[in-house]
């Protein structure tokens, strides 16, 4: 396959030769830079390159040229190359043309002209987008890993979920539909009752396995490489990422264990738009993603897939002991498992659960719903981006919310483009009290709380946001929570001036710290903590200053 193009858009001959010359400079050894010198000219050659099948990594279009602005440009270019990063140049008297642009037609970014010298001004930015295009375009053309199983079956349901969540590349062979599923059956002599089978890119092949035999025959299993580290962090959502990162990067020796997959909650996000530093929104699977790899890059060493089972206080060692029998020890210890969505407790949900109910992980169903109804429970953040993310596929997005408005428990920004997005309808005062089917989900009944009434309609994908039950019962008794779990930091320990009974020191707990000296805890676990990634990351990078100052009165 040839190299990706990396296409320019801009009516000025010399500027355009200009902006060719310095990506060529930068970039000609991995992508192929092609130029046009008005918007029209361009759309051809989108046409042309997508008759080819060939890839197109980037557009960058001036934004000021006569019959076609590059802001229409770039909106008309989605339909061709919906993956391709959007850039658009502009004046600084364009600013607000740029943000619109951003709110409109989905741009990803506006740089100012001139953009000398290109290696501060325009290098950077193109390298994030184009690591970004890259990851996902791998994603989606990688089919070394190939997953066999039905729609409706809950085991399948949730390898592909897990494949999705740790961004692993895979192929997804749906029974029924495609002919290379049954193939694949019968060569690995399988059946349908015993769903998924996966074959790795190796070869092996597992014949509906845990989520733990996966990550062991895909390499993500791993091993402590040290015997005593500073800093072990327990979660790998926004908080301990962030840690990660700041720990890591001051020289702390910093381990991060996760259960499930990178980013928690947050990585499941189709869209974080308020985070700060990303005008154009980002996907939580890709904010995980540049943590991840910006947390390696100074030293940070990740045990994926790796479930914790206890944790004990040996002395002023911290011990935290593995399901899988293996220990860790350290000075101090981070507590950031974050909170799991609560079960949605309408008769029938635990039969269907992966099998038309799903909890969470928009992105791994959001093919399989196009031109369906989808109904969402919950008024929440989570359940405002997955609302927008599945209207741009579905029939139609219906919000159950039991509240009489969603002012209370969702950002404004949500509400408002919520508000623009005609087929997205909002039930408030409602709830979701049963659901049938027969082999999937088929329908749901909602009580009006309001009226008094029930009404059943047809659906067959429910996506639940309800609520946040906290990880923490592992913990020993020493580590102090509130009465639903959230672990009790910092001030909320001293009741009336008065320390917990057992608390060892002269000094009161850090802010972040638990009522054990050297265990902390940060993000959405924490009691009283604020429900937002910006301020998980910043309790995370709080947290690392605390373990410092801890650590020199060792």
């Amino acid at each position: 396959m040839p190299p990706p193009i990396l296409l320019t858009v801009d009516d000025d001959p010399e500027v355009s030769r200009s902006l060719a010359r310095d990506l060529r400079q930068q970039y000609g050894e991995e992508y192929r830079i092609r130029r046009a010198e008005s918007g029209s000219e361009a759309l051809d050659a989108l046409k042309e390159l997508k008759l080819r099948d060939e890839q197109v990594g980037l557009l960058l279009a001036d934004h000021r040229m006569p019959e076609m602005t590059g802001v229409e440009f770039l909106e008309q270019a989605r339909q061709f190359y919906p993956k391709a990063r959007r850039v658009l140049l502009t004046a600084y008297a364009d600013t607000d043309a740029a943000i619109g642009a951003i709110n409109q037609a989905d741009v990803d970014y506006y740089l100012l002209k001139p953009w000398d010298p290109p290696q501060e001004k325009l290098f950077p930015v193109l390298d994030d987008l184009l690591e970004d295009w890259k990851s996902h375009a791998q994603r989606k053309s990688d089919d070394r890993v190939r997953v066999v199983g039905h729609r409706w079956s809950a085991p399948s349901h949730a390898v592909r979920d897990f494949l999705t969540r740790n961004q692993l590349p895979f192929r997804w062979l749906e029974l029924d539909r495609d002919a290379e599923a049954a193939t694949l059956l019968d060569a690995n002599g399988s059946d349908r009752d015993h769903l998924p089978l996966v074959v790795t890119d190796d070869g092996q092949v597992l014949q509906a396995p845990s989520t733990t035999e996966l990550a062991a025959a895909l390499g993500l299993s791993s091993t402590p490489s040290l015997p005593f580290y500073d800093l072990i962090i327990i979660g790998a959502g926004p908080a301990g990422l962030g840690a990660a990162v700041y720990g890591a990067s001051e020289g702390l020796r910093t381990v991060l264990v996760e259960k499930e997959a990178i980013g928690g909650q947050a990585g499941q996000s189709s869209r974080i738009e308020n985070y700060l530093g990303f005008p154009s929104g980002i996907a939580g699977g890709d904010l995980a993603r540049r943590a991840v790899t910006q947390a390696r890059r100074f030293g940070a060493e990740m045990l994926l897939t790796t479930e914790v089972a206890s944790m004990d206080i040996c002395g002023s060692a911290r011990v935290v002991r593995l399901a899988n029998g293996d220990q860790l020890s350290a000075h101090a210890v981070l507590l950031t498992t974050g909170v799991a969505y609560r079960r949605l407790p309408a008769e029938g949900a635990d039969e269907f659960a992966g099998r038309g109910v799903f909890y969470g992980g928009t992105a791994t169903e959001a093919e399989s719903a196009r031109d369906e109804d989808v109904y969402i429970v919950g008024g929440a953040n989570s359940a405002g981006q997955a609302a927008v993310f599945f209207a741009r596929t579905a029939r139609s997005v219906t919000i159950v919310v039991r509240g009489d408005n969603l002012e209370r428990s969702m950002s404004q920004y949500l509400i408002e483009q919520i508000s623009q997005i005609p087929n997205i309808r909002i039930r408030t005062n409602s709830e979701i009290v049963g659901v049938s089917g027969d082999e999937h989900l088929e329908r749901v009944r909602i009580a009006d709380r309001k009226a008094g009434t029930e009404e059943e309609v047809a659906t067959s994908w429910l996506f639940v946001f309800i609520g946040a039950a906290p990880y923490t019962d592992w913990l020993p008794k020493e580590v102090l929570r509130d009465d639903r779990g959230f672990v009790l930091t910092g001030p909320d320990l001293v009741v009336d001036g008065t320390l917990p009974a057992d608390w060892p020191l002269e000094r009161h707990p850090y802010f972040l710290e638990t009522s054990v000296p050297g265990v902390f805890a940060a993000g959405d676990v924490r009691g009283q903590s604020v429900k937002r990634v910006a301020s998980a990351v910043g309790e995370g990078a709080m947290a690392v200053t605390l373990i410092h100052r801890y650590m020199e009165m060792l």
